[in-house]
């Protein structure tokens, strides 16, 4: 209904801006006013909800103070002598127009792009970032009063060619580098998991095509499937089935089908996330007697918890490195390799891809 009055108010100067505009732009201010508390401040986001409804309760309750000329009720609710004259306007419409265009919608964008810019960044705890030109990840180096170093490197499953290359060939010879890649020795999933649909739609690569450092320096580090709840197996299942044969009414109707048991969100972070994060803290322990420098190129996710851990066992940041994962394509944003200030591009596509899955 409010969409459909606002659109009316662009054809027609009849309906009163004053009273209508505030009325049918509320909800949608609201949701974006709101979006911030949800990336800081979820646990409270039910509090933000009432705030909101209390003040839209007050909002109309002024509105209709002025329609009326006082708290009393009468119908109509507009008299006839509220609305203009004219039914239709060339005028109207044409500022109306522009001003979506050129004012309201560019504002909304770049709003929404800052918040997605803000939630990057707030839920990667600082190791990933969206800029303007891309998606770049920060890469950083922890040290020990012993000179033993561990270097966590953000990965994404799809990313540019230049990007893996780079990162691949910036390892030290003598790193020992613990590899993420869950297996699935008792073929307990159903679908292999294939990112080539994404990556063909971005226009970048698959990690797992251009991430080759050397094979001699590599230790695996991750979990295998067995080791996940029911809930998560089932879960991971339909994901794949999605990715390996699209998004068809078969599938939908799979998925639709799925009703996952109550303890579903707890099992699936503490298999995705946290029993994978123990494993690695459990290999990075192991290696710490024997090896100098140890790399650990997980996903984005599992950075904040590996950083903390990392911290409290002695080690502190020294060195961080920003590089591009994912360029937003324009024809003069070829360059490679670390990210330079001002290397900006037109935005075509926001995706921010966090290794979760196995």
């Amino acid at each position: 209904m409010a969409l459909a009055i606002y659109g009316l108010m662009g054809l027609t100067p009849m309906i009163p801006k004053r009273v209508f505009l505030p009325v049918t732009l509320f909800n949608p201010a609201a949701g974006l006013v709101s979006l911030p508390f949800l990336i800081y401040s979820y646990s409270r986001i039910q509090q933000v909800a009432w705030v909101i409804s209390f003040g839209q309760v007050i909002f109309c309750l002024s509105i209709l103070y002025r329609l009326q000329g006082g708290f009393r009720f009468r119908w109509p609710l507009v008299a006839e002598s509220q609305l203009a004259a004219r039914r239709f306007s060339w005028l109207n419409l044409s500022v109306f127009l522009l001003l979506n265009v050129c004012v309201l919608l560019p504002v909304a964008v770049v709003y929404l792009f800052l918040c997605a810019a803000l939630a990057v960044d707030h839920f990667s705890e600082g190791f990933a970032a969206l800029r303007p030109g891309g998606l770049t990840v920060r890469v950083r180096k922890y040290v020990r009063n012993d000179g033993k170093t561990i270097q966590l490197v953000p990965m994404s499953h799809v990313g540019e060619s230049d990007f893996y290359r780079t990162l691949s060939q910036s390892f030290p010879t003598n790193a020992v580098i613990l590899m993420e890649g869950v297996t699935d020795n008792r073929h307990l999933l159903t679908n292999r998991i294939s990112y080539k649909r994404m990556a063909s739609s971005l226009g970048v690569t698959e990690q797992v095509d251009e991430f080759k450092p050397s094979r001699e320096q590599l230790v695996r580090a991750d979990v295998d499937v067995e080791q996940f709840a029911t809930s998560t197996i089932d879960f991971l299942n339909g994901v794949t089935l999605v990715y390996s044969s699209g998004l068809n009414a078969g599938n939908v109707l799979k998925l639709m089908r799925y009703s996952p048991p109550p303890d579903f969100e707890q099992n699936l972070i503490e298999d995705l996330l946290r029993k994978r994060n123990r494993r690695l803290l459990e290999e990075i322990q192991a290696q710490l007697p024997q090896s100098e420098n140890i790399i650990v190129p997980w996903g984005v996710a599992h950075m904040p918890e590996i950083a903390k851990e990392i911290r409290r066992s002695g080690f502190r940041l020294e060195k961080t490195q920003e590089y591009v994962a994912i360029r937003f394509r324009s024809g003069g944003n070829k360059g490679k390799g670390p990210r330079k200030e001002g290397d900006h591009g037109r935005l075509d596509v926001i995706t921010f891809v966090v290794t979760l899955g196995p």
